[in-house]
């Protein structure tokens, strides 16, 4: 489990963060020269080198939102001005995509953090700028809630690219959009101009993930093991009946893939930081306040105290805790990760979107009283990043294009690549660990300043202290 060091600040975290940055600005300008876009979104490196693979368009957004990150922590114009000419060029067509769940990480990631950078007053105020943002944000929450397959509990789920039967844990992080729309006024109008309430479908689709997509150890199966997840839960379309779990990119539907705990782990920290901004009249006909924070925190500690109990001491985990060859590893989480073990991969993109959630959860206990539990939590997220923002998943090669190394895709479907001399993916870096290691970069670092607490509603005008 994590040796959680509680003697780490924000601040001390600093210098290791202040290479970070050094090196993500040559590695965004890099990727901008070297990179072909008429080949589809970057995904992954192979060699070092970023490359594409065509499943969803699920990682543009991280691509310009790292630029506008950037600059943010940096202030440096040149990184502004390619996240915003990009954003405007190449994203519209993520704003009214049908085909997916991934609003909140392409939408979010690129209008939403402009938006945002507004409000604070980091960037020129434009009103048909902001109008031209705010509209985007209202559009693509509108298109994610469109997605709705309805369940016989008479809840339902935004569902995945797989189909209307198919809830993805991803999109607990994703889900974000609803949010952003909701808060900017915004209604989904459906046949017959019947308004559907996206605070609604917000709530329904967070209740069926704490449902049906995380455990917690009371027998729902053989596997019950109280706060592991699952990657997909599958339905019945045709009676809204719950049939099984299942896993698209984890070894099992039994194990948990931890890119798909690590995303629970963040989603619902962070939806429940915007729960504070939302009236409680306006929670009331979906089961009020007290019950909505209730489920939603019980699914956030339930899978936090897994990914501590069942990560190597540094707090870096391997793609799958359930993975085969970790039985050959002996006590591997007594001792901290492997990236170049023999037996199984790494993922270091799941680590640092669960540090964000550690982190996250821990700041909204302490801020609700509970100062000690959320002391533990928040401890637990410095130490994971702690790891992460050094070598040897800090990647300090120049001519890499990634940032964060050791980060897997899709270790089932055998994509990531291997290196010669090597049995397991290692090595190679993704957009969307690159992306959330500046994220978590960022939030640390308002912390140590004592600038303002990073939220992706900040962009709505709202923020929590």
């Amino acid at each position: 489990m994590i040796g959680i060091d509680d003697r780490l600040s924000p601040a001390d975290l600093m210098p290791r963060i202040e290479k970070l940055w050094r090196l993500s600005g040559a590695k965004i300008e890099r990727l901008q020269r070297d990179y072909d876009d008429s080949a589809g979104s970057p995904v992954f490196t192979v060699m070092g080198k970023y490359t594409t693979r065509g499943w969803t368009e699920w990682t543009q957004g991280f691509q310009f939102g790292s630029a506008i990150l950037h600059f943010d922590a940096t202030g440096d114009r040149d990184a502004l001005k390619l996240g915003r000419a990009r954003t405007v060029a190449v994203m519209a067509p993520h704003v009214t995509h049908m085909g997916v769940h991934d609003h909140g990480f392409n939408n979010i990631s690129t209008y939403g953090n402009l938006l945002r950078l507004m409000n604070e007053g980091k960037t020129e105020r434009d009103e048909w700028e902001r109008n031209f943002y705010e509209l985007a944000l209202k559009c693509s929450g509108a298109v994610q809630a469109r997605r709705w397959t309805p369940i016989r509990d008479g809840g339902g789920y935004i569902y995945s690219f797989n189909g209307p039967h198919s809830l993805f844990a991803d999109t607990i992080r994703s889900l974000r959009a609803v949010a952003m729309a909701y808060r900017l006024g915004h209604v989904l109008m459906a046949e017959n101009d019947q308004p559907v309430s996206l605070l609604e479908r917000f709530v329904q689709h967070a209740r069926s993930t704490a449902t049906y997509s995380v455990y917690y150890g009371k027998g729902r199966d053989a596997y019950d093991v109280r706060g592991r997840a699952a990657h997909e839960s599958i339905f019945n379309v045709n009676d809204g009946n719950y049939r099984c779990p299942n896993s698209q990119q984890g070894f099992s539907p039994f194990t948990t893939w931890t890119r798909g705990l690590a995303w629970v782990m963040c989603g619902f920290a962070e939806e429940l930081e915007w729960l504070e901004t939302v009236a409680d009249v306006d929670l009331d006909p979906f089961g009020g306040r007290v019950d909505v924070e209730r489920f939603m925190l019980e699914a956030a500690r339930a899978s936090c105290d897994f990914y501590i109990a069942h990560t190597p001491s540094d707090g870096v985990c391997y793609w799958d805790t359930g993975a085969p060859g970790l039985a050959a590893m002996g006590d591997y989480l007594s001792r901290p990760a492997d990236p170049l073990n023999a037996y199984e991969p790494v993922d270091s993109s799941a680590a640092v979107i669960a540090a964000q959630g550690l982190l996250r959860l821990g700041h909204y206990l302490t801020g609700k009283g509970s100062a000690a539990e959320g002391r533990r939590y928040f401890q637990a997220g410095l130490t994971v990043l702690n790891a992460l923002f050094d070598e040897p998943y800090l990647s300090t090669d120049e001519g890499h294009h990634g940032l964060l190394l050791h980060s897997v895709y899709h270790r089932p479907n055998g994509w990531d690549y291997v290196p010669p001399g090597r049995k397991v993916p290692c090595g190679e870096s993704s957009m969307w660990g690159d992306y959330h290691a500046r994220e978590a970069a960022l939030l640390v670092q308002r912390l140590a300043r004592d600038e303002p607490y990073l939220t992706f509603f900040g962009a709505a005008g709202a923020d929590v202290g």
